[in-house]
């Protein structure tokens, strides 16, 4: 009777462990905006919402203002497009003419080449009053057009962008500024130029869907930063609304499995149809409610085999050792 009493004693401890509840981790928290701007898969600004290549780049500050990080700062995003995937980015230390001229030596914006962003080769950038015995400034000859590649070295001050800047065309000659447009191979080239330059800006070639080429992009100011939508099966079924409540697709923090975040609150592997293979929590509290099933389950048999082993000790053992036949391990 006392044996059977410690040894429910042990696994209703074991038990009560056992029953600590789940965690979820992104489930029902993914916001689909910031500051007016649409937030879709692949991006994010939660922790286990849209994919994992972007994890922790994009931050809503004060739910008002959407920003992206990048090795050279955190930058504010003017708008977003999922159609023609790409971000657009404002620079605070770049000049434009709604403001007066003045010099800054801010670093110039960069990207981290390792990431699924990549700056666009729509991007143009303009340098204003750089010094001509350190950089080449000279307008750039009609042969570049077609071999680009042999015309990086120079800074053209003959540009299409120097004569009309956005929205402030002769601005240049009433403050007697030089300029030149220059097309950097890597971000490195851009912070040398800066070094010899007073001020620069981005201008980037926004599409302008009712007309034709060339005329169906117009230039304005900004950083225009492609990025990658990968595509798999499984985002396809999440999103899928014949399959059911429809979802967002996710991934697990912890091990970066991928995971359907249902409009329900469920997190599935798969869909959120109904009878799929749903689980009710996000992997990582399955992971965390493992290891406590885990570490509980290992405390209860502790006890029990210190019970048995107690219990053993007790007992005479004819031979002075105990043999391999009466060992309990």
């Amino acid at each position: 009777m006392v044996i059977r009493f410690h040894l429910l004693h042990v696994l209703t401890t074991t038990l009560v462990i056992v029953s600590i509840p789940f965690i979820p981790v992104a489930g029902g928290i993914c916001r689909d905006s910031c500051g007016g701007i649409p937030l879709r898969y692949p991006l994010s600004i939660d922790d286990g919402c849209g994919s994992p290549y972007y994890r922790n780049m994009l931050t809503c500050a004060d739910n008002a203002t959407l920003r992206l990080r990048t090795p050279s700062g955190t930058y504010p995003v003017a708008g977003a497009d999922y159609a023609d995937p790409h971000l657009v980015v404002t620079d605070p230390s770049m000049w434009t003419c709604a403001r007066p001229f003045t010099s800054v030596r801010a670093p110039p914006f960069s990207l981290d080449t390792s990431t699924r962003f990549s700056l666009s080769p729509r991007n143009d950038y303009i340098f204003f009053n750089c010094d001509e015995g350190r950089v080449i400034v000279e307008p750039r000859p009609a042969a570049c057009d077609r071999y680009p590649e042999r015309c990086d070295s120079a800074c053209d001050s003959a540009g299409y962008l120097c004569r009309n800047l956005p929205g402030c065309r002769g601005a240049l000659e009433e403050n007697n500024m030089s300029c030149c447009a220059y097309r950097p191979r890597a971000a490195e080239s851009l912070r040398l130029m800066l070094r010899h330059c007073e001020a620069y800006t981005s201008v980037y070639w926004r599409a302008v869907g009712d007309k034709f080429p060339p005329y169906d992009q117009v230039p304005d100011y900004g950083v225009r930063v492609d990025f990658e939508v990968p595509v798999t099966t499984r985002c396809l079924q999440c999103e899928d609304r014949r399959r059911g409540a429809g979802g967002t697709c996710g991934f697990d923090p912890a091990t970066r499995d991928f995971v359907c975040i249902c409009d329900d609150g469920r997190n599935s592997t798969t869909d959120c149809a109904d009878g799929s293979l749903s689980r009710h929590h996000a992997s990582a509290g399955v992971v965390a409610a493992s290891a406590v099933f885990s570490v509980s389950a290992a405390i209860g048999i502790g006890g029990l085999v210190w019970y048995i082993r107690k219990i053993k000790s007790t007992k005479v053992v004819t031979c002075g050792v105990q043999s391999n036949e009466n060992r309990f391990f």
